[in-house]
């Protein structure tokens, strides 16, 4: 019962609260030509439906202000056509979103349903409020990762332009995207094998430009540490999401001493380092493979050009095929070049970028931090107090 009730309570209550508190601040860009937001979304049992709203003044589109519903695999379609786009191998294509996951919070509903017969009244109906907070907490989270995927395209001088983003944006009717089929699921993950131990080969070819060998170096070792501090991230968040589970037995025995109060403290607080914290850190995971990615493409571009020139010096050798050694070494080092370019300019954007997205989370997290502290703080005065007149 409650699990058909929950997306029509995430529909009303969520976005009161939605712009009040952003879980991850990405963009430099001021640019108020093309604006993007999503106001609304409807939760249904399998699937999200976003509601993307645009509004711009570039003469591209056909309205200065529109409205069209998407679901998840349409993000995934606009991604995957980034990706696959030759003139995009220089740039840091926008991580994808991560597929909606609800699985959480309805299995505690149905376990929380099963057991209503050995709880009070008054716990249960806690139980209930939190899963409730927890459900809009993850939905919340679910909206922002896809709003931010088309803020970063909306903000970027050549994704901003690309014509599959605008259709993405315009088209009022269903894209119709169909999910991959086994055979195309199973391609990728062979592609990716191949990609892998490709980077491996290539890993070890000493780069010829010191920027990109030091921002090889960079990226490995942040990577690396991200990953570290995005366990202990969600580690720490779990240790409160339990502590409040246990404030609600507590509460049903002891409720005249503040351990309700106490339980909306600590759910608040696992939610505010949820959105300000470990949404960060699993987010610049994903794009800080994206900018690896970047180099890698970049290390594959330079093979390349190296094994041109290999096949350049055996045509002369032999006298045969020069021409076409020579226009494919052409084309091999305009590549090169183009990358190199491209992605000085991605890596120098990524690091500002990144700075200032942590330095504005970690402030608010601070704040929000010494806020729920004070409000514990006030809480258990308060319990001292009532025990020492008991």
């Amino acid at each position: 019962i409650m699990q058909n009730s929950l997306p029509e309570l995430v529909k009303c209550d969520v976005f009161s609260l939605f712009n009040q508190m952003r879980s991850v601040s990405v963009d430099l860009n001021n640019d108020s030509s093309l604006l993007i937001d999503i106001p609304d979304a409807l939760c249904e049992r399998d699937k999200v439906k976003f509601t993307v709203h645009t509004k711009t003044t570039l003469n591209s589109f056909q309205k200065p202000e529109f409205s069209v519903p998407r679901q998840h695999e349409d993000f995934i379609w606009l991604h995957d056509t980034l990706v696959e786009t030759e003139e995009y191998a220089g740039l840091i294509i926008p991580p994808a979103p991560p597929k909606p996951d609800f699985e959480g919070p309805r299995e505690k509903m149905h376990k929380l349903g099963e057991g209503e017969s050995t709880m009070t009244k008054e716990e249960y109906a806690k139980m209930k409020q939190e899963l409730e907070a927890e459900y809009l907490a993850v939905f919340k989270k679910t909206v922002q990762v896809h709003e931010i995927f088309l803020q970063r395209l909306s903000s970027h001088p050549v994704f901003s332009k690309d014509r599959n983003f605008q259709i993405f944006l315009e088209y009022d009717q269903d894209l119709s995207v169909r999910r991959k089929n086994a055979k195309e699921f199973f391609g990728g993950f062979f592609k990716n094998m191949v990609k892998s131990a490709d980077e491996v080969l290539i890993s070890g070819i000493k780069d010829v430009d010191e920027f990109f060998e030091q921002e090889k170096t960079f990226l490995l070792d942040y990577f690396s540490k991200i990953k570290d501090a995005t366990a202990k991230a969600e580690k720490m968040t779990r240790s409160h999401k339990n502590v409040a589970d246990d404030y609600i037995h507590i509460s049903a025995t002891v409720s005249n001493i503040g351990a309700e109060d106490n339980t909306k403290v600590e759910g608040r607080v696992a939610s505010d380092q949820e959105l300000k914290l470990t949404e960060l850190l699993r987010y610049y995971m994903r794009d800080i493979q994206a900018a690896k990615d970047l180099l890698y493409r970049r290390a594959r571009a330079l093979a390349d050009y190296e094994n041109s020139n290999k096949a350049l010096d055996k045509a002369r050798l032999k006298s045969k095929d020069i021409p076409q050694a020579e226009e494919n070494q052409r084309q091999c080092l305009q590549k090169f070049d183009k990358l190199s370019e491209s992605g000085k300019q991605e890596l120098t954007s990524f690091k500002g970028r990144r700075v200032v997205a942590f330095r504005k989370n970690l402030i608010e997290m601070a704040e929000l931090e010494i806020k729920h502290a004070k409000n514990s703080t006030a809480l258990l005065q308060g319990c001292i107090e009532m025990l020492k007149v008991n």
